[in-house]
């Protein structure tokens, strides 16, 4: 599952137990963070059927939709500080099972109270997933190999925006086949793509290692060489007992980062989350159809995340990188406000999605890059919640744009505006970057 080759910078014994931890984690990892997705979005597919069933309009809709990220935000810090404590196969498999079950009881809907209620307690649930596989990643991945290693955390997701559309749509179509017609479409949907987490989290508990030492498939020698570059950062010393963790929530890199990575939520969240109705009002009338259609942007999001970390360990600059990148999201959003020719839009949201989802490794590299041990459960998560804190910014602008212009693709105006700010503070953030790293270069200089 890599690309990673021996270099002169390590021994093989390293580069082949990277091979292995890769080969034998990252499927495990993805499959969770896919059902997680499939979960969090299929609500999506579901909004004109809660509108028309339940009476839930666009701006509740957005409401609900982005509500998920507060009660998830809320708890970010102190799920992966568990995560830490317990060590992230308990943690990780607790998540699963409460969440599954809290995803199936979305079948149970009644109105928009219930359906903000159970949207909360969806994200309390959650809460601490990503940060937990982020912390994963620090604990046996070299800093090097880090983007690579999120990259691929991140095809599920995208994955699951290519088939958990149509795979959705399809399970909608159920309240109309004979003999099932007591539930409706969408409680269907809930109900077959809840239950599977619980499987799913039931079998990490058993098979998910927390440490490369733990495990049989490693011998001694390749787990002491993961553990050995895993822990030490890039200024050259062990921080993994550190028990000053408050301290990476105060640095200027950390809080950077996640205010860009906040208005890249903002951006690509609420695309995601309005993408199935930008395609309906496209005149588009097949609900698979819309499903396909609307999977562009998941096409988008994975081709980016499978090439975009491997040009990422290339370049030395990375805030140049991340500019870029976002200079990408801002032309490709503007060029889908000035063009009306579908297929055009429909490629568009495909290209949005390469640089809005793409982009994402390469953030939490640059942020796992200065972060170690505790400090790293912390930061991590810190930087998550202020990220799902624009997951629920952006479905919720998006949703007013719709109230107030009656057409969804009025979002893209959000994504513009969110896309310009974040590139704003990208040279902030290679400042602050040089100005931590000086002191400890010119340290070395003088040793």
């Amino acid at each position: 599952m890599t690309d990673t080759a021996a270099d002169p910078g390590r021994g093989e014994t390293h580069w082949l137990a990277t091979r292995k931890a890769m080969a034998r984690l990252l499927p495990l990892m993805c499959a969770i963070y896919f059902m997680s997705f499939i979960d969090r979005t299929n609500v999506a597919l579901a909004k004109g059927a809660l509108a028309a069933d339940l009476g839930i309009d666009a701006a509740a809709y957005g409401f609900g939709a982005g509500i998920f990220f507060i009660g998830y935000a809320l708890l970010e810090v102190p799920s992966n500080l568990a995560a830490h404590r317990f060590g992230p196969r308990k943690w990780i498999a607790r998540i699963a099972v409460t969440w599954g079950a809290l995803s199936t009881a979305m079948m149970f809907v009644q109105g928009p109270w219930s359906f903000y209620v159970l949207r909360v307690l969806l994200g309390v649930a959650e809460a601490g997933l990503f940060p937990a596989l982020m912390y994963m990643v620090t604990l046996w991945f070299a800093p090097k190999d880090r983007a690579v290693a999120v990259g691929w955390i991140y095809t599920a997701p995208s994955v699951a925006l290519i088939l958990g559309n149509p795979l959705g749509a399809a399970l909608m179509q159920l309240g109309a086949v004979s003999g099932m017609g007591s539930l409706h479409g969408w409680q269907w949907m809930f109900l077959l793509e809840g239950v599977p987490t619980i499987v799913v989290g039931v079998i990490l508990y058993f098979t998910l290692p927390n440490r490369p030492s733990e495990v049989k498939w490693l011998s001694p020698k390749e787990a002491q060489a993961l553990e050995a570059h895993a822990v030490i950062d890039t200024h050259g010393h062990a921080d993994v007992h550190s028990a000053h963790w408050i301290a990476a929530l105060k640095r200027p890199t950390t809080v950077l980062i996640a205010l860009i990575y906040f208005l890249n939520q903002v951006a690509f969240v609420g695309l995601y989350f309005f993408t199935p109705s930008i395609v309906a009002q496209m005149h588009v009338k097949s609900p698979l159809l819309v499903g396909v259609l609307s999977s562009s942007v998941g096409i988008g999001f994975l081709i980016g995340v499978l090439t975009l970390p491997r040009i990422h360990r290339r370049i030395s600059n990375e805030c140049g990188f991340l500019g870029a990148l976002t200079a990408g999201v801002v032309v490709s959003a503007c060029a889908f406000i000035a063009t009306k020719n579908q297929a055009v839009q429909i490629t568009l949201l495909g290209i949005t999605g390469f640089f809005a989802g793409g982009i994402l490794p390469s953030y939490w590299a640059v942020a796992m890059k200065r972060l170690q041990g505790v400090q790293a459960a912390a930061g991590l998560a810190f930087i998550n919640t202020i990220g799902l804190l624009g997951g629920f910014v952006g479905p919720y602008l998006f949703g007013l744009a719709e109230t107030v212009t009656g057409r969804s693709d009025a979002g893209f105006n959000v994504v513009v505006v969110a896309s310009v700010l974040g590139l704003l503070l990208v040279p902030m953030l290679a400042r602050a970057i040089h100005a931590a790293e000086r002191p400890v270069a010119a340290a070395g200089a003088a040793g």
